[in-house]
């Protein structure tokens, strides 16, 4: 499987939850702020998700949507 996240920045309030949540350590809090004042979390290497939706799971603000498609 392979996975792909796309998180809503301006939702974000750089809880950081998703990144400790995140078996593969792909999450990270960004130096840059949305226009609410917070840190978000960006994906470090996208084609390195398996898609697990961890992230999307602990997420307080649902800010998180995982796509999965499989590979062969």
């Amino acid at each position: 499987m392979k996975g792909a996240v796309v998180i809503d920045t301006e939702r974000c309030k750089g809880c950081n939850l998703c990144a400790v949540a995140c078996p593969l350590n792909l999450l990270e809090l960004t130096p840059h702020v949305n226009l609410k004042g917070y840190r978000y979390v960006a994906q470090l290497n996208p084609d390195a998700c398996n898609g697990c939706a961890s992230c999307a799971i602990v997420c307080p603000d649902a800010c998180i949507t995982v796509y999965r498609t499989r590979t062969e």
